[in-house]
């Protein structure tokens, strides 16, 4: 799984270089948790006074009364299209979590939801739940210091997958692997699952992030993400080991020495209180998670399918030593899909970088009587310029 640049030539290698020259020289702002252990985004107040502890877990109850569905081997589905809704179901998954929680991400920002996320999982991993976590290294808009500090837990286990470019690397180290590891620092992790004792999960298009999850002030991200229940829950499951026991995941401690400003135990308190104060987990969110229980178990809220099959790419992928020629599971899936439509073919994708591959067997669908429906973002609407180019020259 990889971020494939368009230009793979000199000058955009350069391009790429400057732009970290002027990262590297731009003012130095306070980090998340600078900010978090000095009180600059949460008073010190005793809010946690006032918050009722988690109670005892729903999640067993809740899966239980779909035991004949479940006995049957099917699984439940059912999509979240509103980012406060995904943001509700993942609460009250991790709140009501027993056993483990593995989490599978690209972005995991240190913002207001990240926050909040992160110490969710903190809360669970004191309840005894095991958490694993595992990131990319470019942990855009992240705190790497404030994961260090949560994998310290000995419940929680923190890695980072294939650091090259970005955590406990200098700016020098930086700019030497952008230039001599063009494939290194293109092989990214694109995942993103969200898996509660072993037969629940989450996954599709959000990060974590306010973006994703409509609490932005300026962006407003519109993705899918699907809830599944049982069936082939076990699958993406299966998926999260391989990458989690592979060699491009390295454990956090490994990757960043512990140069933590205070103890760890200290900031896990100052993440305690911090998604106490009302101002940053609402209130009326709390509610809204409250219910979340009884709004999935409603009639029909879950589709009961036989046949799901979830996909991923492995780690490593375009690890060959002559190019970056994309491929994989995911692709070999895709053509197999639209060689082997009968009716119609129907895309919805915020990137459309299409090969001549793939402009080919879009071509031979329609010729053979299949339409071709694609909806991708404009150039008003997208947040990859980049990947806009792509699509402008279809």
């Amino acid at each position: 799984i990889h971020i494939f640049f368009y230009e793979e030539g000199f000058m955009f290698r350069l391009g790429y270089l400057l732009s970290f020259l002027l990262i590297g020289c731009a003012k130095k702002e306070i980090s998340p948790l600078e900010s978090l252990i000095t009180h600059q985004e949460s008073p010190d107040e005793p809010f946690c006074d006032k918050v009722s502890p988690v109670g005892p877990s729903q999640l067993e109850g809740f899966v239980s009364s779909f035991q004949a569905h479940l006995d049957e081997g099917k699984t439940g589905v059912y999509s979240i299209e509103d980012g406060a809704g995904a943001l509700t179901s993942r609460a009250w998954l991790t709140d009501n979590s027993t056993k483990t929680i593995d989490a599978q991400y690209f972005i995991f920002s240190a913002d207001n939801v990240g926050m909040l996320a992160t110490e969710r999982l903190l809360l669970a991993a004191e309840r005894g739940v095991k958490v694993r976590l595992l990131v990319d290294d470019l942990l855009a808009y992240g705190d790497a210091q404030l994961l260090l500090a949560v994998s310290l837990h000995p419940n929680m286990d923190v890695k980072v997958y294939n650091p090259n470019i970005n955590i406990g690397k200098s700016v020098g180290k930086q700019l030497s692997n952008v230039m001599t590891d063009w494939r290194g620092i293109n092989q990214r992790m694109h995942n993103k699952t969200f898996i509660v004792d072993g037969n629940v999960v989450i996954t599709g298009g959000r990060n974590v992030g306010d973006e994703y999850y409509d609490f932005h002030k300026n962006y407003n991200f519109r993705d899918r993400d699907l809830l599944l229940v049982g069936g082939e829950s076990k699958q993406i499951q299966d998926s999260f080991s391989i990458f989690w026991d592979s060699k491009y995941s390295v454990p956090i401690e490994k990757v960043l020495q512990n140069t933590l400003p205070v103890k760890e135990e200290v900031i896990w308190d100052k993440m305690h209180q911090y998604a106490c104060d009302p101002k940053r987990f609402l209130p009326s969110f709390r509610e809204r998670i409250a219910k979340e229980p009884e709004f999935l178990s409603a009639e029909g809220r879950l589709i009961w399918v036989d046949n799901l099959e979830y996909i991923s790419d492995d780690p490593g992928k375009n690890d060959e030593t002559t190019d970056l020629g994309g491929g994989g599971k995911s692709t070999d899936a895709l053509i197999t899909l639209v060689k082997n439509a009968k009716k119609s073919v129907v895309m919805q994708t915020p990137y459309l970088v299409v090969t001549e591959l793939g402009l080919g067997l879009f071509a031979q669908t329609e010729q053979r009587g299949v339409p071709v429906h694609i909806t991708t973002n404009s150039l008003l609407a997208t947040d990859g310029l980049a990947a806009f180019n792509g699509y402008a020259r279809v």
